[in-house]
């Protein structure tokens, strides 16, 4: 099954986001630092921004296929402790949305982990699905997981690179743990997401 490529962007989709995350990268950074844009999620809304002015059917493809799922599972745990007060998945990534200390308009801004999934899968729709999304974005994911090992303070533990979770794991050693997330994260996220935008969306259109 296929849907059909329309490669026309609003202007003021991209208008508007651009605007969001003009607001959002200063609270953040003030917040959180530099490093926290190493996150996955981050790392793709700042690339999404590139995908909408380019229209780049390969980087919001790839956009797509490293996030869809860890923000699925993002969005069952912030939707399932906001009704019911609990968490179901215990996912680090959602717990400082109930943290009262935290700056109501980084909580406000951190809403991005809803639309953001929505606006991929509809760019997707509208330019096309790159087929080499799966290798494009394996290769980018190895780069930032190695630089956040090596760069990023073990204690952050951002993108789990130490262990999964909040806390660095200790029952292997620290650089195996590192290769084999670099080998389950294309195999366990990437490919189930890759093998079902490609059976949903057609290829992008010569331009």
């Amino acid at each position: 099954m296929t849907m059909r490529v329309d490669t026309t962007i609003s202007l003021w989709i991209k208008l508007a986001y651009t605007l969001f995350v003009f607001v959002l990268v200063p609270a953040y950074w003030l917040e959180y630092g530099p490093e926290n844009f190493l996150w996955g999620s981050d790392i793709a809304l700042l690339v999404t921004l590139l995908a909408l002015w380019a229209e780049s059917a390969r980087l919001a493809s790839m956009m797509a296929v490293a996030i869809l799922l860890p923000e699925l599972a993002w969005n069952i745990d912030f939707f399932w402790r906001l009704t019911f007060g609990v968490d179901v998945l215990s996912l680090p990534g959602t717990q400082y949305m109930f943290d009262p200390e935290l700056p109501l308009l980084v909580r406000g801004l951190s809403l991005f982990h809803i639309a953001l999934p929505a606006l991929l899968v509809w760019l997707v729709y509208r330019l096309g699905y790159e087929r080499r999304a799966l290798i494009d974005q394996t290769v980018l994911a190895w780069a930032v997981l190695a630089a956040t090992y090596l760069f990023t303070d073990p204690a952050a533990n951002i993108n789990w690179v130490r262990g999964f979770g909040r806390e660095p794991q200790t029952w292997m050693a620290a650089p195996v743990y590192l290769v084999l997330l670099m080998i389950a994260i294309p195999l366990v996220v990437y490919l189930p997401t890759h093998l079902l935008l490609k059976w949903l969306f057609a290829a992008p259109r010569s331009r």
